[in-house]
């Protein structure tokens, strides 16, 4: 009954405890396994299904990078990702992994990643029995009196056995023989055999006695050493060394100094002269390492530092000393020196980065980890206390886990790598020691790149202004925007926005924003149009942004003036003017008219004389068209006169057109009489004229007036100083001339006709028309769209 409820109670226990590292560590890790192999295996010898004991998922193995990482240097064990199996990856020495009889424990990280977890795993190497007990010395030899009383002890050399447990010496057994007996006593985890002397000797009846001491361990089958031991009998010294107590203890601080005096033996006999002077040994049955670090003056009895002495390598040491006089035979007196290592601050801590994640998302979630991190500092106590940070200002932070010095490192708070690409986290361990030791690692985390920044231009809208009679399927401009993103995220296409109309004579080259007309433009037709370009990057999903273009149509001298007044029946721009012979000097004869669709330069007319019977008899204003006398006729004039008048625009080009007016010099009465038959016809012609002109200036102020209120609505939509007017005014004389007047940022342009206001300048270029007008309000320069 009661060993039932002590194993309930065992499991509740055990249970219990499972749970509780379960909430609180998640699925980082899991817990603890534990195995036990016993030393000297085959390499590739199975320990234990370890995927399967922590319920893993095999076939996952391989992905999650399932893998076991060691403390110790060498890699002893390895695990199979394709079944899971933790196996045996090297021979593995108990005696040389663990000295001591204790356990002998190896603490294993089994790590698998997506999502991270560790679980750790113990594995007991037990021990088997390959060694035998074996002496320092094949032989050792006692000097004894033959007064020596029965009882006497005399230590002898002690087996050691590297095996552990029930593997180690377990009895030490003696000849048969009539006056030594064998003592064993139990000192900590050693046994050491003692030869007792049970009855006197007498060295008349025999001087030498040979014995054999055999050293058997526990094993099965068991293994054993032998010693042998030779007895001289000797004449008395009957008092042997004598120490004030059988065990010292003593304590020093590890690195003291080579050559240091840590302990005086004093022993002490009885005897006088050569069988009271003692002399100090080491006996010969202790680990080796004590004679590399410790020396024992034979005279003194002075106990000093041969060797370094580092507590983290052992932190005790037991120093058999043996105080021998120089009597015949000599006597020992034997005691035990224990040297405690008190340990200093002499190890900085150790940062061993056990699982990294180099490139972390932009999009990743405060707490996410990317790191695991363990630290261990070889020092115990208050030196061997962790405390660790990161010292770098970046967004992550050390979080604990639940066994001591283990942390991951995770994101504190959101990620933006347009704003910070890459991060070196340097964390610090520092110890409690007095003076603090430190050790630093660096960390290099790579930010990667996610869809979040949508394609922006540098100027919302645009305006851009194309010269007319463009060479269909040209480049006429380019759009371009930018993405703060990186690769793919910042690759941009573009195209025209669903809805635009102007899809029907424009392209958009996806690749660079080049945008191509594939029709030329009138500028009589069309003088400024209105569309969107949408940029879309190539992110998943894509984000995109529009811009909106104005396009502004620039005019080019492309239309040729057109004479409305003098026309004839048939077509022709001929006419016959009768005037009276006796009309004086200044007599208005006629005014040509004419017409250019063009605007500004392009379209402002000059009239000049190209051909003329008599330059003496009329003029020609160059400007109005109207012909005039200069002088009045005589008798001697011709009654008739060709003129020949030349229309042309200011282009830089020019275009003309030329109109031919006869001139017929008739008497009064005659020029009175046709003056009734002609004013009939010049009605009947000017209506017809009038009609034309009429419906000309009425398309032309349709036109503009469209333009206006086009230009005025799109200027209220806009932020920027930019205005535009098209304005159409007839000339008092009857020349149709037109002026555009339009502002662009600090500037204002005016494409004028035949009256320009004083102070205008002509600016130079391709397009002569166009002119800069002072701008009062502020001072600005021409800048060339």
């Amino acid at each position: 009954m009661g060993i039932e409820r002590q194993t309930r109670r065992r499991f509740f226990s055990w249970l219990a405890f499972h749970l509780a590292l379960l909430l609180f560590v998640g699925k980082r890790a899991l817990g603890e396994i534990r195995y036990s192999i016993p030393e000297e295996v085959k390499d590739g010898t199975a320990v234990g299904n370890v995927a399967k004991d922590l319920g893993l998922d095999i076939t996952s193995l391989f992905d999650r990078r399932f893998r076991v990482v060691s403390e110790s240097k060498d890699a002893f064990f390895e695990v199979n990702r394709d079944n899971g199996v933790l196996y045996v990856h090297k021979k593995i020495d108990r005696e040389e992994l663990c000295q001591g009889s204790g356990a002998c424990l190896m603490e294993l990280k089994v790590i698998v990643e997506n999502p991270l977890e560790i679980h750790y795993v113990v594995v007991e190497i037990t021990d088997v029995n390959d060694h035998s007990p074996t002496f320092p010395e094949k032989e050792q030899i006692f000097d004894i009196a033959e007064h020596t009383l029965p009882g006497r002890r005399f230590q002898l050399h002690a087996a050691r056995d590297p095996d552990a447990g029930i593997n180690s010496i377990r009895t030490y057994t003696l000849t048969p023989n009539e006056h030594f007996e064998l003592d064993i006593r139990q000192s900590d985890e050693d046994k050491i055999p003692f030869l007792v002397l049970k009855k006197s000797l007498d060295r008349e009846q025999k001087d030498r006695h040979t014995l054999l001491v055999t050293a058997v361990d526990g094993g099965k089958p068991p293994r054993s050493g032998t010693l042998n031991v030779s007895i001289i009998v000797l004449d008395s010294n009957d008092n042997r060394p004598m120490f004030t107590q059988e065990i010292y203890q003593i304590e020093i601080k590890e690195n003291v100094p080579v050559g240091t005096s840590v302990f005086k033996m004093n022993a002490t006999d009885p005897d006088e002269g050569t069988n009271s002077e003692i002399e100090y040994n080491l006996v010969k049955t202790l680990k080796k390492k004590v004679y590399d670090i410790f020396e024992l003056d034979k005279l003194t009895g002075e106990i000093s530092v041969k060797g370094p002495v580092d507590y983290e390598e052992n932190d005790v040491y037991k120093l058999d000393v043996e105080a021998s006089d120089k009597g015949q035979p000599p006597l020992t007196g034997e005691c035990r020196v224990i040297i405690k290592i008190k340990d200093v601050n002499d190890n900085p801590p150790e940062i061993e980065v056990t699982s990294l994640s180099n490139t972390v998302s932009e999009d990743s979630k405060p707490g996410t980890m990317i790191s695991l991190i363990s630290m261990k500092d070889k020092d115990s106590g208050v030196n061997g206390k962790i405390i660790s940070s990161i010292t770098s200002d970046v967004p992550f932070e050390l979080k604990p886990s639940y066994k001591e010095n283990i942390y991951s490192v995770v994101t504190k708070a959101f990620l933006d790598r347009e704003e910070v690409s890459h991060y070196e986290i340097t964390i610090k361990a520092t110890d409690c020691g007095e003076p603090a030791l430190s050790t630093f690692k660096t960390l290099s985390i790579q930010i990667s790149d996610i869809n979040d920044n949508s394609p922006h231009f540098e100027q919302n809208p645009l305006q851009f202004y194309l010269v007319e009679n463009n060479v269909p399927g040209t480049s006429i401009f380019s759009v371009s925007a930018k993405d703060n993103d990186v690769n793919d995220n910042a690759a941009i296409s573009y195209h025209i926005a669903r809805g635009n109309d102007v899809t029907t004579f424009l392209n958009v080259n996806s690749d660079n924003g080049q945008i191509s007309a594939l029709k030329s433009f009138d500028f009589e037709t069309l003088k400024t149009f209105q569309f969107q370009v949408v940029a879309t990057d190539s992110g998943t999903p894509s984000l995109s942004s529009n811009v909106t273009v104005n396009v502004f149509i620039l005019d080019q001298n492309d239309n040729a003036p057109v004479i409305l007044y003098p026309v004839s029946s048939n077509g022709s721009a001929e006419g016959v003017e009768e005037i009276p012979r006796n009309v004086n000097a200044g007599h208005l004869v006629t005014k040509v008219r004419a017409y250019d669709a063009d605007i500004g330069y392009n379209g402002w007319l000059l009239f000049s004389l190209q051909e003329v019977t008599d330059h003496s008899l009329f003029a020609l204003d160059r400007y109005t068209g109207q012909i005039r006398t200069l002088r009045s006729f005589t008798e001697t004039d011709e009654a008739e006169h060709k003129l020949v008048i030349l229309v042309k625009d200011n282009g830089n080009v020019s275009l003309s057109a030329t109109a031919t007016v006869i001139v017929k010099l008739v008497e009064p009465k005659e020029a009175f009489a046709a003056s009734d038959v002609k004013s009939a016809t010049k009605d009947e012609e000017g209506n017809d004229v009038t009609f034309y002109l009429m419906i000309t200036l009425g398309s032309v102020s349709v036109l503009f007036l469209v333009s206006i209120i086009v230009l005025i609505a799109m200027q209220c939509s806009k932020s920027t100083d930019y205005t535009s007017k098209y304005l159409q005014e007839p000339n008092y004389d009857g020349t149709l001339c037109h002026s555009i007047q339009y502002r662009s940022g600090d500037k204002r342009y005016m494409l004028v006709g035949p009256r320009m206001s004083i102070g205008s300048t002509i600016v130079p270029g391709s397009h002569a028309n166009t002119l800069v007008l002072p701008d009062r309000r502020r001072t600005s320069g021409e800048v060339r769209l």
